[in-house]
């Protein structure tokens, strides 16, 4: 295989090491290098991106915006093949290849405040690079991904059809998501009033989509672009609180490691507003905290309904590992909602230092 495909792009396989790179756990990803070049290959999964081709359209397309609005921006698109093409396809899989960023690395979890700081402000800046894009140009590359109604309408699905002992086990989760449907309603409403302005958003962002320069830490870019699409802002911003705040990820069975991290908080709050402060409508700066619970909430329901339908979307390792992913994010909701006074005054004092002291980042 890798020969084929590096062949395609008129590389020598026969000079060049290949490697397993990266922590990412849809698409297969590898370093390729050697003869004074570096490479990322990677295979995009298709049984989650059913539409490559939409991937490839989107990536081109921003990328011709952006070599017009903002040419040393780095924008880390895929690098054609010997015939034009975006894609090398081999028996339906589809490969593509992108230039390796020298001096540059990624974190998997945020161990300091600094790092959730350069992130956020990398995703904040890439949207706003965007703004003037025309976001209706973007194919959805995964359909009702950030689709609150939705997924909370398939947990009632499978609450109903479920059997009487998942339905016992998942008791707790069951009625704290019942409880908390008034974050459903309140998306709702935002939708329907107009309150969230399309745009272009990424909807992964976790840390290491971003590249960091190597010696300062400093923030490079955002990489992994296949869920850039039409969003709003607070899937973005909803997605880094969900990711950073705890030290404790999705998979921790041990909730009293949950912890909400102030500071880390702050950090994301400082960096994506350095950039979209601009952007945002008054009514959408509104919604900043907001979005902490919309991604917290949408991900416990997704654990909970693959549970009561028996583990058929995300893999698992042990019999409850569903449930427990989804007791996880709900403890890690309702940790984050006893915080949301503490988040205002953070919010306000951020304000007010950016007024007295426009070029202050972090203390």
């Amino acid at each position: 295989m890798f020969q084929e495909v590096l062949g395609a792009y008129g590389l020598n396989v026969e000079k060049l090491t290949t490697e397993p790179f990266g922590s990412g756990l849809i698409n297969h990803t590898w370093k390729v290098y050697g003869d004074g070049v570096a490479y990322i290959l990677q295979e995009v999964n298709t049984e989650v991106f059913r539409e490559p081709l939409n991937i490839a359209r989107n990536i081109e397309a921003i990328k011709k915006y952006l070599d017009q609005t903002a040419p040393k921006y780095l924008f880390v698109a895929p690098i054609s093949a010997l015939n034009g093409d975006d894609f090398v396809v081999i028996d339906d899989h589809f490969y593509r290849i992108f230039p390796f960023v020298e001096n540059s690395c990624s974190v998997d979890f945020v161990q300091e405040p600094e790092q959730a700081y350069h992130a956020a402000k990398q995703f904040g800046k890439f949207t706003r690079m965007l703004g003037a894009f025309n976001v209706n140009q973007l194919k959805p590359t995964i359909l009702d991904f950030h689709n609150l109604p939705l997924r909370v309408e398939q947990f009632k699905v499978a609450l109903e059809n479920a059997g009487d002992a998942r339905k016992a086990e998942a008791k707790f989760a069951i009625e704290e998501i019942i409880r908390l449907y008034e974050i459903e309603e309140q998306y709702v409403h935002m939708v329907d009033s107009g309150a969230l302005n399309p745009r272009v958003i990424h909807h992964d962002t976790k840390i290491s989509n971003v590249l960091l320069q190597v010696e300062t830490g400093i923030g490079l870019c955002v990489i992994d672009l296949d869920t850039v699409m039409p969003g709003y802002f607070i899937s973005d911003v909803g997605d880094m609180m969900r990711t950073y705040l705890s030290e404790a990820n999705e998979e921790e069975r041990d909730i009293n490691k949950i912890a909400i991290r102030e500071d880390v908080f702050a950090a994301i709050h400082k960096g994506y507003m350095e950039e979209m402060d601009s952007v945002l409508s008054f009514a959408e700066k509104q919604f900043f905290i907001y979005a902490g619970k919309f991604m917290i909430y949408m991900q416990a329901v997704r654990f909970i309904t693959d549970f009561l339908n028996g583990d058929v979307y995300y893999k698992t390792s042990y019999p409850e590992h569903n449930l427990v992913r989804g007791l996880n994010q709900l403890d890690l909701l309702n940790k984050y909602m006893a915080k949301e006074a503490r988040f205002e005054e953070i919010v306000k004092q951020i304000n007010a230092d950016r007024v007295n002291d426009p070029k202050k980042i972090l203390n």
